[in-house]
């Protein structure tokens, strides 16, 4: 009884006097030396968090819309619905002559293309398009128009980014709506019914040349077709050509084009165009 009884006292004490070491050892208070090396860690990982930080320049601020499809503070509104101001003729730069009514305008196949009267070399661009509800006909002959990013020259040529009814109608796929023409079909297909609204949001970057007229940098498209990704960073193999491969062709600048294709269907219709013009990869430190 009396072992049993000491073993207990000890493991009583034992108990008690583990929380008064641990709280002693807690509490024991760094020595000078550690208390230097810890400072001296902190200083240390800040500096090496500072090699990394960027503070200038500082990106401008710029005010967003109401709305994701409305302009921004920065941008340069080529449709608001009131008038082409904005817009010429191809053929002859005379004023644009498609008919505007209710906020939107309609193409005029008669008259034939238009295009800004501004040139532009990269830019992040908003269009809103649609196609009639009444519309007829079938492939590449229901509801066809084009945007083309950059138009280098009369009639067609430039780089196209597709408009066409992709609603149930089928087309080869590098041909229909959000495809690159003739070079890169949409990642995916969507498209909204006749009658209703459709978006574009795109990125264009331009391609640049040599002196000697070569290609130094090729064009890129990343293309939002009602808020899905179409073309993802697409790199063009030059400008849109019907028939034959792309090449490029040296220029500086180019306007922005709206196409009134010849296909017998019923005009398509635009509104709330604006455009944002964007500095080069270079001159803005982006990838």
């Amino acid at each position: 009884m009396q072992r049993q009884f000491s073993s207990a006292l000890a493991i009583t004490a034992l108990l008690v006097a583990v929380p008064a070491i641990a709280q002693q050892t807690s509490t024991t208070p760094q020595t000078p030396a550690a208390q230097q090396t810890g400072a001296a860690e902190q200083q240390n990982r800040a500096a090496q968090a500072k090699l990394t930080e960027q503070w200038e320049p500082v990106p401008k601020v710029v005010t967003p819309g109401q709305t994701d499809a409305a302009p921004p503070s920065d941008a340069i509104v080529l449709f608001d619905g009131s008038n082409l101001d904005q817009w010429v003729n191809v053929k002859d730069k005379a004023p644009a002559g498609w008919k505007v009514e209710n906020g939107v305008m309609t193409v005029n196949k008669a008259v034939g293309n238009i295009e800004t009267k501004r040139s532009f070399k990269n830019y992040q661009l908003h269009i809103e398009w649609r196609i009639p509800p009444d519309i007829t006909g079938t492939d590449q002959g229901r509801g066809n128009s084009g945007l083309f990013l950059a138009s280098t020259g009369a009639g067609d040529g430039g780089y196209e980014l597709q408009i066409l009814d992709s609603y149930n109608n089928k087309t080869y796929v590098n041909g229909q709506a959000g495809s690159i023409y003739k070079q890169f079909p949409p990642l995916v297909n969507a498209m909204r019914k006749p009658g209703e609204w459709n978006t574009y949001d795109v990125v264009w970057t331009m391609p640049t040349f040599n002196a000697d007229g070569s290609v130094k940098t090729p064009a890129y498209v990343t293309a939002f077709h009602n808020g899905v990704l179409v073309q993802n960073h697409s790199q063009l193999k030059g400008e849109t050509v019907y028939i034959g491969k792309p090449e490029y062709k040296k220029y500086e600048s180019g306007p922005i084009k709206l196409q009134a294709h010849g296909d017998k269907s019923e005009p398509i219709s635009f509104r709330n165009i604006w455009v944002r013009e964007l500095e080069s990869s270079t001159a803005s430190g982006s990838r």
